[in-house]
């Protein structure tokens, strides 16, 4: 498989694609500050059910301490381990966990054996990339660019940007990619919808932007997914990622299989949503249209 664009070269991945975000930048200076990312007991998407989880072991690693990109790093976070930690946690339970132990009976979910995750700052061109290790593709690295760290403005964006990307990254460290046949937009935009969950999405995200085709990837298939686990029910994009680990990818069978339609027909209804929203009309998928499709699902 070819690198992306804007991808410093390393060895290709078992897993996951080579690069994540390649084409993301850092929001404009003038950009409205987010607030910092909140602690596992409070925020959207945060969760108190770790324990169900086997925690990889985490790791950090800077390749340059004195570069401009270390010291934002360092001083942006006021606790990186709590922060890196959180992150795996809400991963986890965004793509893994049950509401009820009925639901975990009628649809159990099973994490990959990631045994150990490498945070490693570095001097590179792009933003970040997600890769197993050679010797055993359960260890996973997530390289993250200590130029990009740098240009994060405004100052106070910094904790909840760098949040934001390694929760995305930590994505492709526990999700499944349909035996290495899913797009790599459907794989981008679980990514981004696990970000979006956690109430991490950046300023430039628009739900309105909807791309011009559904895998399109990152916060464009993101958006089409929470469309989705609103109109079928919460838990959509757990049966989804499940069916990744389950059996190869492939189109019809996915998508049919499990949502009852052809991807393509519920792209169009999710643009006719957002047609209804920019007219200032009722979203059609709010009252019982969700609860009844997700009944009949």
């Amino acid at each position: 498989m070819p690198l992306p664009p804007l991808t410093s070269p390393v060895p290709l991945p078992v897993f996951m694609p080579g690069m994540s975000y390649q084409h993301d930048a850092p929001p404009p200076p003038d950009a409205e500050p987010t607030p910092s990312p909140l602690p596992p007991s409070g925020g959207p998407g945060s969760s108190s059910s770790s324990s169900s989880f086997d925690f990889p072991k985490l790791r950090l690693q800077f390749h340059d301490l004195g570069h401009p990109g270390s010291t934002i790093f360092l001083n942006s976070l006021a606790s990186p381990a709590q922060v890196f930690s959180t992150a795996v946690q809400n991963v986890l339970s965004h793509l893994y966990s049950s509401s009820t132990p009925a639901q975990k009976a009628h649809h159990p979910f099973h994490p990959p054996p990631t045994r150990s995750v490498t945070l490693i700052l570095r001097s590179m061109t792009g933003v970040a990339y997600t890769t197993g290790i050679d010797l055993d593709d359960d260890h996973k690295e997530i390289h993250l660019s200590l130029e990009y760290v740098a240009g994060i403005n405004p100052a106070a964006r910094r904790a909840h940007e760098i949040t934001g990307v390694l929760t995305h990254e930590l994505v492709h460290c526990h999700q499944w990619n349909g035996k290495g046949a899913a797009p790599g937009g459907l794989v981008e935009g679980v990514a981004d919808w696990v970000r979006l969950q956690c109430g991490l999405a950046p300023p430039h995200w628009k739900k309105g932007d909807r791309g011009a085709k559904w895998d399109a990837g990152y916060q464009h298939t993101a958006y089409f997914l929470e469309y989705l686990e609103g109109r079928f029910g919460k838990g959509t994009v757990r049966r989804l990622n499940e069916k990744l680990r389950v059996e190869k990818y492939e189109e019809k069978a996915f998508w049919t299989g499990t949502l009852g339609r052809p991807v393509q027909q519920l792209w169009e209804d999710y643009g006719k949503t957002l047609e209804t929203k920019s007219d200032g009309g009722a979203d059609p998928q709010d009252g019982k249209t969700a609860v009844n499709e997700a009944t009949q699902t």
